[in-house]
């Protein structure tokens, strides 16, 4: 057997075997989920546990201490946001009815001299079916825990996620390094140095890009709080955090966290001073995010375009549900420094330089 043949035997092996485990990943998706969550947890935490390490504490306490502070920030989150969403989620509701009064009042008149629009929602309507069902909403907590305990395997598959994501966080964070020198052991000699560096490359890109957009997401979501509070909005907590929390995704989170802001402010009926106010605060925030934030903490570098990051999440989520979603950021981050081996091999190509007298001149046709 020629070179050339074992070549591409041994590409098709490989492309076969990564099909392989593409099918697999799909098939055994639903209960991934707790394994992904807890990966992509360890990975961002990992920076965290090697200072810990670095400065004479042990793995393994790091490696808890780390867990343990995740554990008391996110139950604090929920512990102080889901009560107060709750609240004000049916205050919101309740005042709906003034809010199509006040569009019936205010905006049909414009939409009628200007455009000859006719714009009349029936906020008696609305009044009536926020009353009928009032008692329901207001039980809905109880309603969602009686169904969550009629329903045994999604109150089964919520405790198996809970208690497995910081079982399995902690034994990757503890054998991490034992991890990476593993994958570096099998990976044919002639081929290490390549396969480093293109593995380096990835990690750059997926970190600078998880854990910077992290801090832009922690920092913007104590600005919109602020100046929400400042603007006199009176859910600017949950509204500014939802905000920041939201703006992982390019676009959604400016653009639902300021449609969320504009209806708060209209429900709070307090004239045009919180409107003013919430079109300032968010004007500034898209400003401070896309000047200062953005290019500082992410980096213009990594090469991961606002739209690609919508496709990948729309993408990944549509093929492989919610595990989809957790793992398409560092897949779409692995397909671009893919593509980038392959731009350089393209560049370095007989082909594209025109070494050969006859294909140069093809080339240079081409061009013209």
């Amino acid at each position: 057997m020629t070179p050339s043949r074992a070549d591409r035997l041994q590409t098709a092996v490989w492309a076969g075997v990564a099909i392989a485990l593409v099918a697999l990943f799909y098939a055994l998706g639903p209960i991934l989920a707790p394994f992904v969550v807890a990966a992509v947890f360890a990975y961002i935490c990992d920076p965290a546990v090697n200072w810990l390490v670095a400065h004479r504490v042990p793995r393994p306490l790091a490696v808890l201490l780390v867990i343990l502070g995740l554990g008391a920030v996110v139950l604090l989150l929920l512990l102080i946001l889901a009560p107060m969403i709750y609240r004000e989620a049916i205050t919101l509701v309740g005042r709906l009815p003034d809010l199509i009064e006040l569009l019936n009042a205010r905006v049909s008149p414009l939409l009628r001299e200007r455009f000859g629009v006719e714009f009349q929602l029936d906020a008696a309507f609305a009044r009536t079916w926020i009353t009928e069902n009032w008692s329901a909403a207001q039980d809905l907590v109880p309603i969602i825990l009686g169904h969550l305990r009629q329903g045994g395997s999604a109150l089964i598959g919520l405790v198996a996620m809970v208690l497995l994501v910081p079982v399995v966080m902690f034994y990757l964070l503890q054998d991490w390094p034992q991890v990476l020198e593993s994958v570096r052991s099998v990976i044919p000699r002639p081929m290490l140095p390549r396969a480093l560096r293109i593995f380096n490359d990835i990690d750059s890109v997926l970190s600078q890009f998880l854990r910077g957009q992290l801090s832009v997401m922690l920092l913007l979501a104590v600005f919109y709080t602020v100046g929400l509070w400042l603007a006199g909005l009176k859910f600017a907590l949950p509204v500014g955090v939802i905000t920041g929390l939201l703006v992982f995704i390019p676009y959604v989170g400016f653009g639902g966290g300021l449609i969320l802001a504009i209806l708060t402010a209209l429900l709070q009926a307090d004239g045009w001073s919180p409107l003013i106010g919430v079109a300032i605060v968010y004007g500034l925030g898209q400003a401070i995010e896309s000047f200062v934030l953005t290019p500082y903490l992410v980096g213009e570098r990594i090469g991961l375009h606002p739209v690609v990051v919508i496709f990948a999440l729309m993408a990944f989520g549509q093929l492989f549900g919610f595990v989809g979603v957790l793992v398409a950021l560092p897949v779409s981050a692995a397909i671009l420094v893919g593509l980038r081996e392959v731009r350089k091999a393209w560049f370095a190509s007989r082909l594209y330089r025109g070494d050969d007298p006859a294909e140069a001149i093809h080339i240079e046709e081409a061009r013209k």
